[in-house]
Parts: C-alpha cells; structure tokens; sequence
C-alpha cells in the first residue's frame, strides 16, 4: 500500500510555479526524505497533502485513495511555524493535544508520561511552554504530533533548532516508528540529516523533482571516481601512474581522482608494484556532494 500518492501535481502563487508537475508516490513504512534549498517547494508540497492549500492541478491521494479529509485521524502533522499554548504546562498542553485526536483519557495517562520520558521532557511537565529552551520545545512539538500514534507522520524541518544529541535522539525515534510499520515524511535543506535516515529521497530545486529514488540507487549512479589510499614511503610516483588526474593529501592518506574510464583495479595493482599498500577505500559521493552538483546542472539547464 501507497501512504501518499502526488499526481501530476502543480501550484501557482501568481507568476510562480512553486511545484512544477510533481509525481510522488511515497511506500507505506518508508521514511522519504524531501529535500532541497530553501524555497524549493517543499514546504509547498507537504502544504498540499495536508490540505492546507489546494494544488491548481493534479491530485493527492492518501492510504490508496483516500482523502485527506477521510485520512486525518491517521496522520501526524509537525509544521514548520512551531504553535503551542505559551502559558500551558507541558504535560497540559500535551494531554491537550491528544484529547483534541480523540486518544482517550485513559490512554493519555499512559502516553503522556511515556513521551515527556522518552524525549528527556520529563522533569519539565509542570513548567509553562513559555519556559522551554526552542530545542526542548522543538521536542514537545514532536511529541504532539505523535501523542495520537498516527500511521504517517509528516514533519516539516523537524530538527530545526536542535543540537546534535537531541537531532540524534529525534532521528532513533523516527528510525522506532519505521520499525513498527509506520511511515514518515520529512523535509529538510541539510543533507546529513537525510543521508543516514531515509529510504527514499526526492530533491526538489524550483519546484520540480531532480531525482526520486532509492538513496542507495542514486548514490550507485553518482561515482566520485576517487580513491583512498595509505601507502608506506615516497609517494610522488602516484601522480604519474595512467589515468591519474589528481592526488591530493589528506592527513595520512592520498585521495586519487581518475579519469571517468579508469580502472580502480588496475591502479591497485600499479600500487602494490611500487610499495606497499596499507589501505585502499573507493570513496563514496556525499549526499552534498550529489545535491550540490544535481541541484547545479538543473540550474544550468533553466538559465
């Protein structure tokens, strides 16, 4: 099953085309990562499967056809513009929440303890909101979103604001809910963020979608052509073995580029010839390395 389903989808904001025929079809239990530089139409996009804004045309479906109006007790929504009751507790405004999404009372006494524990919130529930640092308060947004245990969770920038251990306790919680069969969808412009998350990733520059697939296929398709090695002794003969277009030191390390047809079997062996080799690692392309050079090409193309 589909959990969201984007057809040919457009949106206009007078002369600007902010989403440009958009095609996504995002698989129940999935994380998928929509990503892109500021104003790319992400926010757009997310906007639209939530209803907040109609698409002009094209269609979202959720769940294999439903409508968002039919689907909204089974999703959870973290926008970008954060919107908590200020002068509430933080327990308050959480049970608050869940009772809104018709998660019961009882069900609530259980719940609400379990996610100001889980998000390191708890000696903070009788505090007002308006005491919270943005990071903890970020952390209570999310906690909101999913106090109702929603089938699909769409979070817009959700580690905006956070530092790196709480990103990285945010992050094992998103990784929980793809075990338990749930699937999340998150926008951001930081690459890292991503690159270790999603299963599906589809980058967006002015509205329309670059790539969509499998983080792992894209990475397959974007060689860096680059190799690193440690070799024991002089290593000035590096630079003129066949097919070496450049080596460059890193700490105790050399990272040779060849050329595109190179064979990186073939340099290993001209390696272990000449000295020898104590590490030998093909080098893997960033995530921002392919954004970076995706997102310049689709710029290239429109100018």
């Amino acid at each position: 099953m589909d959990a969201v389903a984007i057809k040919d989808v457009c949106k206009f904001f007078g002369d600007v085309r902010a989403v440009n025929s958009l095609n996504v079809t995002v698989p129940a239990g999935s994380i998928y990562g929509f990503l892109g530089p500021n104003g790319a139409g992400k926010t757009t996009t997310i906007r639209m499967i939530m209803n907040i804004i109609r698409p002009d045309r094209g269609s979202i479906e959720l769940f294999s056809g439903d409508s968002i109006e039919r689907a909204k007790s089974r999703i959870g929504y973290m926008p970008e513009e954060r919107g908590l009751y200020r002068k509430m507790t933080v327990h308050r405004v959480l049970a608050y929440f869940g009772a809104i999404k018709n998660v019961s009372a009882l069900e609530l006494a259980r719940r609400v303890p379990q996610w100001l524990e889980r998000l390191d919130l708890g000696k903070w529930a009788d505090k007002k909101v308006e005491e919270l640092s943005r990071g903890m308060h970020q952390k209570l947004q999310f906690a909101v979103t999913a106090i109702n245990e929603p089938e699909l969770l769409i979070l817009d920038e959700p580690f905006s604001g956070l530092d790196p251990l709480n990103t990285d306790l945010l992050k094992s919680i998103i990784v929980d809910m793809r075990k338990e069969g749930k699937t999340v969808i998150f926008s951001t412009h930081v690459m890292h963020e991503a690159e270790k998350l999603c299963d599906f990733i589809i980058l967006i520059n002015k509205g329309k979608a670059i790539v969509d697939d499998r983080l792992a296929n894209i990475r397959s398709r974007h060689k860096s052509h680059a190799v690193s090695v440690q070799l024991e002794g002089d290593t000035d003969f590096v630079r003129d073995l066949p097919d070496v277009r450049s080596v460059r030191r890193d700490a105790d390390r050399l990272e040779v580029t060849l050329e595109e047809h190179a064979d990186y079997q073939q340099l290993l062996r001209s390696l272990i010839e000449r000295t020898r080799v104590q590490a030998f690692e093909l080098k893997v392309p960033s995530l921002h390395a392919i954004f970076v050079d995706l997102v310049g090409k689709s710029d290239a193309e429109d100018s």
